[in-house]
Parts: structure tokens; sequence; C-alpha cells
């Protein structure tokens, strides 16, 4: 068995910035990246690089503090969207600027991680190329396999029958073939990836029937990536720290505008320029779609509020008119959810029967983690999803006495919406269910991790051995991806502020499982439209998410330099946080 300091699993961006801090600051270390991929990207992986992907970002606000996306080297212009190649790309440099590409072990799909009673863990994996068992003992572990590993497919009735490709947006790819030989295509889903399908397919010229499941979640909200009548970056409205006062947020205290938060959110005239803000800002997204200038195109507009929704909001980042492929019947818009399959025929609740050559379902990710973890029962120590029993953490007493200490302090929280009212969840949605599902995810517990990273139980406090990155959704991923890399070395060498001590108080361990129960139940009541029930899922809240980590390791979360007006309205970007690293290395110098 081969001993290891330090192994990340997942070399996405979330997985290289942790590989890459740790080989940073402790160089002595030994370090290794398990990736089941035979490149490095995790989503931008080349193996899932569909004809046509981009980022919804645009030059600027994807690529880490300390590497930025150079123009001249990697061919993107300022205002340009970037290709999934580029990304790719871009992270393949990564790895090798800061010496940890050759630390990856690529084509190795880890299956368990065992926990040691002294602390550190047995990691099995199979090596997929040599066709082998391999064994690692890890001093500590790093879970960087994020929500988009584990593709969640349905099982149709009668899919034995259809005859023609069926398959998951994740592996477009594999089906490239079909943008030359299709005829008529149908696609399942309202996702961004359902709208880039869709997209690939109908600027062929190919008939795409577009199935939105009428018990769903509806559309996502797409926006143009300048909004309002000022024509804003979106990317930077979500980065101005005045504009993050409009959303209410638990962790929201961390920016230090303690009194400005607690009017906009605890005094009713706070709360109608809150709601004013969220209504302007919808309103005028759905405006320039001009969603009701067409019946096939009203079919688009989102069934969600825009102050209830997260991740879930996307960029139209599309070299031509999306919504005039609509218009003129190249894309028809069907609200319906799918019956049944026959062949080469696709059964809809209306009743209508679809022709096609192929299925792609765009229907979302397992949120459980891709590794099993043992001993058995741990799981809940971790605070990743599990299912539910009676000892369960959090206790019922403690997940009431939260939400109602949420819902007092935000009350425009207790104003649920209703985004479908026939909503049912997939699984149950006739008589789909998941494949491969041993539970089914609709009834298993959230994560419920200590500032998005770390384990709640005391347990992990005395082994401080495993942390998880990137499990959360947001499109602020490279500069959360850096903060959270040297959180985690933190965290690793306790030097965390506020963390209780290996051998804790109950006070400490009431504060501290108080706070990882806070937040997770927060996403649920503020972005019941995206996946906060689930996982942290957020857009607004993010430039107050990296001034908590940085409050945390005693490091300024003012990062502007130009006094109280700059600082609250100049866009925070990956520029701000370059100098982390090292303002890091100098603090452990002065302490």
């Amino acid at each position: 068995m081969e001993n290891i300091d330090f192994v990340v699993i997942g070399a996405g961006w979330a997985g290289l910035a942790a590989a890459k801090a740790r080989h940073q600051l402790h160089p002595e270390e030994s370090v290794a990246i398990l990736d089941s991929a035979a490149t490095v990207g995790g989503t931008w992986a080349a193996h899932r690089l569909y004809p046509g992907l981009k980022s919804n970002n645009m030059l600027g606000t994807y690529e880490y503090p300390d590497f930025p996306m150079d123009p001249e080297v990697f061919g993107v212009q300022p205002g340009q969207h970037i290709p999934g190649t580029v990304v790719n790309k871009y992270l393949t440099k990564y790895a090798e600027k800061f010496d940890i590409h050759d630390k990856i072990r690529f084509e190795h799909k880890v299956e368990s991680a065992e926990h040691q009673e002294l602390g550190g863990w047995i990691i099995t994996a199979h090596d997929l190329k040599a066709d082998k068992g391999v064994k690692i003992a890890a001093k500590k572990l790093v879970m960087a396999t994020g929500l988009t590993s584990e593709a969640f497919l349905p099982t149709f009735e009668g899919e034995e029958k259809f005859g023609a490709p069926l398959f998951h947006g994740k592996d477009f790819l594999n089906h490239a073939e079909t943008l030359e030989t299709a005829k008529s295509v149908t696609v399942f889903g309202g996702t961004k990836t359902a709208w880039d399908l869709v997209y690939q397919y109908a600027t062929k010229g190919i008939e795409v029937n577009w199935v939105i499941r009428e018990t769903g979640h509806g559309p996502v909200w797409m926006a143009p990536p300048y909004v309002t009548p000022l024509k804003k970056w979106l990317e930077k409205l979500a980065h101005t720290r005045m504009l993050t006062w409009f959303s209410p947020c638990s962790w929201g205290d961390a920016d230090g505008y303690v009194s400005t938060r607690s009017w906009y959110h605890g005094s009713a005239i706070g709360r109608a320029f809150v709601n004013q803000f969220w209504n302007i800002l919808g309103s005028d997204v759905i405006a320039l779609n001009q969603y009701d200038a067409h019946p096939e195109t009203a079919k688009l507009k989102p069934w969600s509020q825009a102050f209830f929704v997260a991740s879930s909001l996307s960029i139209l980042n599309y070299q031509t008119d999306f919504f005039e492929l609509v218009k003129n019947g190249t894309v028809k818009v069907h609200i319906a959810d799918i019956n049944g399959l026959s062949e080469r025929k696709v059964h809809l609740s209306d009743g209508t029967v679809l022709e096609t050559d192929l299925l792609c379902c765009s229907t979302g990710w397992k949120h459980v983690p891709a590794i099993k973890f043992l001993p058995e029962g741990i799981a809940e120590d971790l605070g990743v999803p599990h299912a539910p029993s009676a000892t369960s953490f959090p206790p019922q007493e403690l997940v009431d006495k939260i939400d109602k200490e949420i819902l007092d302090r935000f009350p425009r929280l207790k104003d649920q919406p209703v985004q479908n009212a026939k909503y049912e969840p997939l699984l149950d949605n006739k008589g789909v269910s998941s494949k491969d599902a041993i539970t089914p995810s609709t009834s298993l517990t959230p994560y419920t991790l200590y500032h998005f990273i770390a384990p709640p139980s005391t347990k992990f406090l005395a082994t401080r051995d495993i942390a998880f990155a990137g499990t959360l959704m947001n499109f602020t991923v490279s500069m959360i991806a850096h903060a959270q890399s040297l959180w985690i070395n933190a965290y690793f060498d306790d030097k965390i502020a506020g963390l209780p001590s290996a051998t804790p108080s109950p006070e400490e361990v009431s504060k501290f499982q108080h706070e990882a129960v806070l937040h997770s139940r927060f996403c649920k009541w503020r972005y019941p439209a995206g996946y906060g029930h689930k996982y942290p899922d957020f857009v607004f809240d993010a430039v107050p998410y990296l001034d908590l980590l940085l409050t945390d390791m005693g490091l300024n979360k003012y990062r502007k330099g130009g006094g109280m007006a700059a600082e609250a309205t100049d866009p925070y970007g990956p520029e701000d946080y370059r100098g982390l690293v090292d303002e890091w290395k100098e603090k452990q110098k002065t302490a």
C-alpha cells in the first residue's frame, strides 16, 4: 500500500486549486490527485466538451486569481465567452505552471474511502488503464468531485424498444455524429445544457422537439450577458458589494455591513426596496428576451420568481439569436411529461407522439458523493447526504429552532413561492426511476458542512483529515476555489479562527454545529427555485462568502483600496484576490 500525505479526489477547478495550495505551502509533503477521466477539468474534461460548449462567464471572471487567462495565449478576447476547449487548456496550463500536473493520476476511479481510528484514510481505487485495484493510505483527504459528476438518467417505460440513441447531455460528445445524421431529435429538460443541445441541433437545420416537464421546475432563467437599462455586465452585478446587500444571507454579516443589511431585511421599508430591486431585475430580463412576442417563446418564460433563483440562472452565450430558432419553427416546445417510449417514438402526457432519431436528456445530477465512505454510517458524521434516521444529525429540534431563527431574521422568506402546483419529483413521475440509485435522492439529507467545507462532527475536529472543496453551486467558481483551497490548508493546520479545539467544550460544539446547520437550512429557504434543499446554491451571496473565508483566516476582506465608495460600487473579480497566498505566507511568518 502506498502512503501519501495529501490526496485530492477530482481534478476540476476545486481539486486543482486545493492540490496547488497545499503543494505551495507544504512542498515537503507528497501529493496525489485522483481522477477517473483521462484529462483535467472535471466538468471541462476533454470527454465532456460537447460541440459548442462555452462558459457562461466572459473573459476576466473565469480564471484563478494567481493565473490570469492571457488573451494572447488562450485566444479569447474581452467580451467573449470561453470555449470549453480553452477552459480545458487553461486548467491544464495551470496544473503545469504550479507543478501539480505530474501528480495527477488519470483514469483512477475511486470506489471508497475508509476512515481510520487514529486518523487518515484508506482509499480504494481502480486503475482503469491497467485494469487493476489500487490502495492508498492518505493522511489528509480532499473531496473535490463537485456536484456534476454523477449524471442522473431516468428510466422510461418501453425504452428497451426505443431503438435509437438515448443519452444524458453529459455524453453529447459521444453522439456528436448525430448533428450530421439526425433529421428530427427530442431534447428532454429545461436546464442550460438542454438549451445548448437544442441550439446545436437547431442551428444545423435539424427539427427539434423540446420537452419540458409539465410537472417539473420549468425552463431556467436565461439572461443576456448585459442587463438593466444601463446594460451592466450581469456577472459584475452579482459581485458588486452594495448589490449583495439586497440578498438576505445568513453569512452576510461577514462583510461587516451589519446595520445596512439589518435595515434592508429587518424593516418593512427596507424589504420594499429589496422587492423592488428583484422585480426590476427579473422584469428586465423577461423584457429583453421578449418572451411574450411569440406563443412558442412564451413557453420558455421562467416559472420561478427571480428573487428565489440561484445557480439555475444562466446566460445566453450563443452566436446567433436563440429565440429566432423557436419563432421560425425549427424548435417546437412541448410542456408535457414523457409517458413512455416505443420504436423511435416518444409518447407525451398530452397525447402527442413524437417520431425521433434520438432522445437526449438534460435531467441533472445525483447530488450524493461519487464514492462510498466507510465504515458504514460515517456519512452522518461527515455531513454528506444520507438516509435520515431517528438519531440523525441535525436533530429535528435543532432544525426547527434554526428555521425559526432564519424566518424571524428574514421575514421575506416566510412567503415561499409555489413554483409549480403540479410538481412531482422526477423519480416518482409516471413510473420513472433512477438507474443505480439505492435510495431516492429526494429522501436523503442535504449537505451539512461547516462553511460548506468541513464536517460538522467533533470526531473530525480531532483528526482534521478530510475537507470538501467545490461542494456548492454558483458562478464564482474560480474565486471560491482559490479561497477555499487556502481555507482547507489552514483548517488542516489548525489555523482557522473560531474553530473548536480537538477537545472542545459543549458550548464550542454547539456554536460550531449551529453555524453548519444554519447555513445549510438557509440555502433551503433562500433558494427554493434552485437546489438549496440539497446543497449550497447561491449567486448574489458569493462576495460575503469570500469575506467569511478570509475573516476565518485573518486576511483582509476589503480589497479595493479606494475607500468606502470603491468598496461598495466597484465589482469584485479574480484580480482582487491575486495576493492571497503571499498574504497567508506573510501572516504565518509574523505568527
